[in-house]
């Protein structure tokens, strides 16, 4: 379900408590029996959360805004680490009471969601900000940390007296003391202090339209913005890349040494044993036994996986290849993961299992669209040659979506040729296709960069080497929550 879907379901005035110690609607206070007197009423915490709501971040993500209003107004209250998933999706997200944390996984993909932007936030409009918050993996506490020489308010000399405390009625010094008289130059400095602020408060007002050239983001050569959005889940977070490449499954004909056979539509073990074909091939060639051998790769893979290193090398601490036959379930769910190749079973079963809806397909007759639109075929069909020469038109899908888990992010590059994903690699990682591409992007998807998508590429190639590349469109991925 998309971020507009989920802002759709949530009513403006449902029962959520906000940063001011009151539930929405209702004036009755929160219970600040667990409140941090570190936290509490701190106006550094409380304007640095009000800042990320209404950044540029998260603009047009109501669902992420007020799951990070819940969160920051259960951690400034010290009651975070006693919510369950349960609660953070009927009270922090609005779902409904029949929702299950072991069918539905819309809290955690909300909470990696809202981890990334944070982050986001912080490498972009937030880099001078006083105040530091994060969302910790595993917890639904956020971290508060100050930097910039900014004090919590225990420290800070001039602190804000607590809610419901009459400083003017605190008691007189012990005998042979003198309260302190605020020195009349003091006064004067603050006083001009604050009409300085309301002044240049007043002009940042005024000159609002201009903010975005001012907080203008130096990109590296052959980095943009456009780059940035494509690739800054796998570039703003510390987890380690895994380059996945398809290591296709081959035959050793044990009759034969040195004999290898491979049909591209047997991609286990299990299929390949039972195969009618492969029982013709062991008579054929005289052999009672048969082995699996996996230790060649196409050279569209190399070429691809030398792409994205290429491009993501510089930018990512840890990044790695290993072949998609030694990739397990647990790596897909640690790590960021990239896989390029025929979308063999490992990945289709990933897929089918993720959180999401996948309305587009890879198969060997091309690219299937589940749900076609208006004149959409039901089936981007594959059409080439493959002797004497390798030419004609190939369909590469892309598709972006979340790992089992929900915390990290997944992206395949997928075609039946290995001239299509060569392309779809090519149209990430070279900022002339990237612009426009981009560009469709987001048109598609209603004029904002989704999170999760599929994008249908037209590759025309000869000699196995793309031509040209086109795009046919792009759908977001919804959540099944």
């Amino acid at each position: 379900m998309s971020e507009q879907n989920i802002a759709d379901e949530i009513s403006i005035d449902s029962h959520y408590t906000s940063l001011n110690g009151t539930h929405a609607g209702s004036g009755v206070p929160i219970n600040k029996r667990y409140a941090d007197p570190s936290l509490e009423d701190d106006p550094l915490i409380l304007d640095q959360v009000e800042r990320i709501l209404h950044s540029d971040e998260l603009r047009g993500c109501e669902a992420l805004r007020r799951l990070l209003r819940f969160l920051a107004d259960k951690s400034v209250c010290g009651q975070a680490d006693e919510l369950k998933e349960y609660i953070v999706a009927i009270d922090g997200l609005g779902k409904p009471s029949s929702y299950d944390p072991r069918r539905n996984s819309t809290v955690r993909i909300q909470v990696g969601r809202l981890r990334q932007k944070l982050a986001d936030y912080y490498r972009t409009e937030g880099q001078r900000d006083p105040v530091l918050i994060d969302l910790p993996k595993g917890r639904f506490k956020l971290k508060f940390e100050y930097r910039n020489g900014a004090l919590p308010k225990s420290e800070r000399l001039y602190a804000p007296a607590p809610s419901g405390v009459a400083v003017a009625n605190e008691p007189e010094a012990e005998q042979g003391t003198h309260r302190a008289t605020p020195d009349w130059r003091f006064l004067l400095s603050l006083v001009a202090a604050v009409v300085v602020g309301i002044a240049i408060g007043a002009s940042s007002y005024w000159i609002r339209p201009n903010k975005a050239k001012a907080a203008a983001v130096a990109y590296p050569a052959g980095w943009d913005a456009d780059m940035e959005a494509l690739w800054r889940p796998f570039v703003s977070m510390k987890r380690p890349l895994v380059v996945a490449i398809e290591d296709p499954l081959f035959v050793e004909l044990n009759g034969k040494p040195g004999v290898y056979f491979r049909d591209k539509a047997l991609n286990n073990w299990n299929a390949i044993t039972s195969s009618p074909t492969m029982e013709a091939v062991k008579r054929a060639t005289r052999s009672s036994e048969i082995h699996p051998s996996r230790y060649y790769t196409a050279y569209g893979e190399v070429e691809a996986s030398f792409l994205i290193a290429k491009l993501l090398g510089p930018r990512v601490q840890n990044l790695t290849v290993v072949k998609t036959s030694n990739l397990s379930l647990q790596q897909l769910a640690d790590n960021n993961v990239l896989f390029v190749g025929v979308q063999n079973i490992f990945f289709t079963e990933q897929t089918q299992a993720a959180p999401i809806d996948v309305p587009l397909q890879q198969v060997p007759e091309g690219i299937r669209n589940l749900h076609p639109g208006p004149n959409e075929p039901a089936l981007f069909a594959d059409q080439y040659s493959t002797a004497p020469s390798e030419e004609g038109v190939a369909y590469a899908l892309i598709t972006h979506f979340p790992g089992p888990m929900g915390g990290n992010d997944v992206e395949s590059f997928t075609s039946y040729r290995s001239a299509g994903y060569v392309a779809a690699v090519k149209a990430f990682t070279n900022p002339d296709f990237v612009k426009p591409l981009v560009a469709r992007l987001k048109q598609s998807c209603g004029g904002h960069m989704p999170a999760y998508y599929q994008i249908v590429l037209r590759v025309k190639f000869k000699d196995d080497v793309p031509t040209e590349i086109s795009f046919v469109l792009a759908r977001e991925l919804q959540s099944r929550g």
